[in-house]
C-alpha cells in the first residue's frame, strides 16, 4: 500500500494506492494515528483513487478513524472510489455514516 499524506490546516488528506487488506491495514492505521496525534487533525479525507481492493481489515481501519475523528467533532470523507471498492463501502454500511464520492 502506498500512502501519501498532506496536512491542510486541521484536515489530513491521505492519498492511498494498492490493496487495503489484512497485510496493509496495520500500516495505514499506524500512519493515520501518528499524523492525527502530531498535527491536531480534526478532519480526514481518504483519497481512494489508487485503491484496487479492500477487505474487512480496511473497513475496520476506516471505522476506527471515523470514531476517533467524530469524538473530536470532525468528519471523515472518502473520495474517488473505484466501483469494486464502492460496492464494499455500500455493503458494509460505511456509506451511510461517511461522505463518499466518486
Amino acid at each position: 500500500m502506498n500512502i501519501k499524506l498532506e496536512n491542510i490546516g486541521t484536515t489530513l488528506v491521505a492519498k492511498l494506492g494498492g490493496e487495503l487488506d489484512h497485510h496493509t491495514a496495520p500500516k495505514l492505521r499506524d500512519t493515520l494515528d501518528r499524523e492525527i496525534a502530531l498535527n491536531n487533525t480534526r478532519n480526514i479525507v481518504l483519497d481512494f483513487d489508487g485503491v484496487t481492493f479492500m477487505d474487512s481489515s480496511g473497513i475496520g481501519v476506516i471505522i476506527g478513524r471515523y470514531k476517533q475523528i467524530a469524538a473530536l467533532g470532525g468528519k471523515v470523507m472518502i473520495i474517488r472510489v473505484k466501483p469494486q471498492v464502492d460496492k464494499i463501502l455500500e455493503l458494509s454500511g460505511l456509506k451511510k455514516i461517511l461522505d463518499c464520492s466518486h
